[in-house]
């Protein structure tokens, strides 16, 4: 995003954390450090590809760190960045908006079933 120019604070913060899996992962990551395997379980639906992406471009944002232990078997967990837990406290508040109005939101008709 080096050289980009964002239009609003919105603008900004949906460059960093848009798509479906990033705020599901860092939602995980709120729990602290986890292992690949234990990411892939808990992010339902999400592919190893999908999550090995999300994972590396989030690296790249400063939003999760990586920790590899030299050790037999080699062990890797991911974890939040002081970046990336100050962006779960900004999505808190939304998520917290979406459970207040779940039932709402699922009743809107999908726009691509029509």
């Amino acid at each position: 995003m080096k050289g980009k120019t964002f239009s609003c604070g919105l603008d900004a913060a949906i460059a960093v954390m848009g798509g479906k899996w990033k705020a599901l992962i860092l939602w995980e990551l709120t729990e602290g450090p986890r292992r690949f395997g234990e990411l892939r379980r808990s992010v339902p639906g999400i592919s190893e590809r999908m999550l090995i992406l999300q994972l590396r471009e989030m690296q790249t944002s400063d939003l999760v760190a990586r920790e590899a232990y030299h050790q037999v078997p080699p062990k890797v967990e991911y974890s939040l960045t002081d970046f990336g837990h100050s962006l779960v406290t900004a999505l808190t508040a939304l998520g917290e908006w979406g459970e207040a109005h779940m039932e709402r939101i699922e009743a809107i008709p999908d726009a691509k079933a029509r």
